[in-house]
């Protein structure tokens, strides 16, 4: 039987000591600072990045180098026979692109799931990928099985300023001013390929009762009304931990009995959205 590896980036949030925890790979993606190349957990942190960010530096994302790929495939066929490669959605990044353009060259060792995921639901895969991988699963059939899977998921966010997506080109300098005038804390969605609109709040108050709605949404009709058994909720926080803090405490009264993970949010998300963000995700089990 092959020997696999599991291999992420480090938008799925998994640290390098969880990682090595978990017996995976993650390959630190690239941000650029005035032009200054930085990888993250590698020569740049969370609390350096927002520190950056703060300060108004010019901070950019960007796909990794193809020789930064291939290394770090090839360094993990040196023990394994095969690679799932779980990056970041494709509809959010050329990385899946680029990378199964190279896994061509690799005959079949290299499997690149188009998983449509970012930060904790993309997390959430390479956890499911390893307890299809225990269960005895080829590489070829969580890849398969993962992509099958890839829309039983969604993420709502809450944006403190409208500053960081003016500075994305999501929306325009005219919309930008308009919100900030009426103080409005916009509500987005990441379900599939892109980072969408989905409602506009006064408040955070009200953005909080509009994430927890949606989610309960997708429970009960996406998902069939499905136990807390077969569905996992997770959050996601962009530098205020406080504020998530008591965020969870208000969702754990609308779902009690759930278990909530509470994770960073990826950086590539947070340069866009900036810091003060608060994400409620919802993934329904998978079966495995």
């Amino acid at each position: 039987m092959s020997k696999v590896r599991i291999i992420t980036d480090s938008n799925s949030g998994i640290t390098v000591e969880e990682a090595r925890e978990l017996g995976v790979t993650v390959l630190p993606m690239p941000f650029s600072i005035n032009e200054e190349v930085y990888f993250e957990q590698e020569s740049l942190t969370h609390e350096q990045f927002y520190e950056e960010l703060a300060a108004g530096k010019d901070i950019m994302t960007t796909q990794p180098s193809p020789g930064q790929v291939m290394g770090i495939w090839d360094e993990a066929l040196k023990e394994y026979d095969e690679i799932v490669y779980i990056p970041m959605s494709s509809g959010l990044s050329g990385s899946y692109q680029t990378a199964a353009m190279l896994a061509e060259d690799y005959e079949g060792k290299v499997h690149v799931v188009n998983n449509q995921r970012i930060s904790v639901t993309q997390r959430q895969s390479v956890l499911d990928a390893l307890r299809l991988l225990e269960a005895g699963k080829s590489a070829k059939e969580i890849k398969d099985i993962l992509e099958e899977d890839k829309f039983n998921s969604s993420i709502y966010l809450m944006v403190d300023t409208l500053v960081y997506l003016k500075k994305g080109g999501r929306i325009t300098p005219a919309a930008a001013a308009l919100g900030t005038l009426l103080k409005l804390k916009p509500v987005l969605q990441i379900q599939g390929e892109r980072l969408d609109a989905f409602a506009k709040a006064r408040t955070v108050s009200q953005a909080k009762s509009i994430i927890i709605n949606a989610v309960k949404s997708d429970i009960d009709k996406r998902f069939g009304g499905l136990s807390k058994e077969n569905i996992s909720l997770h959050m996601a926080y962009a530098h205020d931990l406080d504020r998530i803090l008591e965020f969870k405490e208000e969702v754990l009264k609308e779902f009690p009995g759930y278990d909530i993970n509470l994770y960073p949010l990826s950086l590539s998300v947070a340069t866009h959205i900036g810091p003060g963000c608060i994400a409620l995700a919802v993934t329904k089990n998978l079966k495995v």
